[in-house]
């Protein structure tokens, strides 16, 4: 079997990339495969006595699905099936015929996982369990497809790997959306919060006439917030960042001046608008990381996108949408 290369084991930003198209291609974990030595079977809906498993809603090349394989698959991709409306699931079978024939495609191609990659991703099973339990790390049991969902991870990442940005593409993205990158104003803030109402008004009364060294100074002293250490200063915001009722008071501030008290749940507030920033255009220096990252994202679905139609023009397979146990609708309806 020719050799094919192995997933990164630290996704970079491609691979990360890679991994948001899957989301897009949430991956059926109890996917239909080939056992090996065996026909083709769909694993989920084996375990079902035949006559009980109606009529298949997919076939690729000579494996069938069957509604057994879509339910399995809403389950493991966190769908209600019963509080979903039938557009949502017409959308969800799309993406699991999609999936199935990504995975036929990899299988006929002779890609293979290495025992290494599957080594990794059990490992990264196991982190994955512990950081959810909390509980002592155990041999993970994967799922059923569970190195099904690998292998069309590892056949994504080989389609779309080759994608690349210019810099004059960078350029260009630059110049035509120039919107995108336009910072609005920002203010730096700084507070006192006691926890009184007469601690706050005693505050503000030495805060009359008072410079910005005397309010550190007196933040250093007074305050209870976990910027007390840092002469209060909280940081850099733009309208949104705070709750609407704080920022009805410190945007409305000058720059150097302080609020009257405000109450919130944290206690009682003192608000210094310490500089304004007005609104700047990032540079293209600046913004390339992000324009990179954007370009290779649109680059990649449009490569795995060119790919899958190439697919269904060559492989053999039919949905019946007919035999869905919802009423399946199509895009254009």
């Amino acid at each position: 079997m020719c050799a094919h290369p192995r997933l990164p084991s630290r996704p970079g930003p491609k691979a990360a990339s890679v991994a948001a198209l899957l989301a897009g291609l949430a991956f059926f974990a109890a996917a239909c495969g080939r056992d090996e030595g065996r026909g083709p079977v769909s694993r989920v809906a084996g375990l079902v006595q035949s006559k009980l498993r109606g009529r298949p809603v997919l076939r690729v090349e000579s494996s069938e699905l069957y509604n057994a394989d879509l339910r399995a698959y809403l389950g493991a991709t966190g769908a209600d099936a019963k509080g979903l409306p039938p557009e949502s699931l017409s959308r969800l079978f799309d993406r699991f015929a999609d999936e199935m024939i990504l995975l036929e495609a990899a299988r006929q191609r002779g890609i293979a996982l290495s025992e290494d990659e599957k080594k990794e991703y059990l490992a990264r099973l196991a982190a994955e369990s512990i950081a959810a339990d909390g509980g002592e790390p155990s041999a993970p049991v994967p799922p059923e497809g569970a190195f099904d969902r690998l292998l069309v991870e590892k056949y994504v990442f080989l389609v779309v790997r080759d994608a690349r940005v210019g810099e004059a593409e960078v350029r260009d993205y630059y110049e035509g959306h120039k919107k995108d990158f336009l910072v609005q104003g920002r203010i730096q803030v700084s507070q006192i919060l006691v926890d009184t109402e007469e601690k706050a008004v005693s505050v503000l009364r030495r805060l009359d006439r008072a410079g910005e060294p005397e309010f550190r100074k007196i933040a250093v002293e007074e305050s209870q917030g976990p910027e007390a250490p840092r002469g209060g200063v909280m940081g850099v915001f733009q309208q949104g960042d705070l709750p609407a009722d704080m920022e009805k008071v410190i945007f409305a501030l000058d720059e150097g001046r302080t609020s009257q008290v405000v109450e919130s749940s944290y206690g009682f507030h003192i608000f210094r608008l310490d500089r304004k920033y007005p609104p700047a255009l990032r540079d293209e220096s600046e913004a390339a990381p992000e324009i990179r990252e954007r370009i290779t994202a649109q680059k990649m679905k449009d490569a795995l996108a060119s790919h899958l139609g190439g697919l269904k023009n060559t492989l053999s397979w039919r949905a019946f949408p007919e035999n869905l146990f919802f009423a399946y609708q199509r895009m254009d309806e």
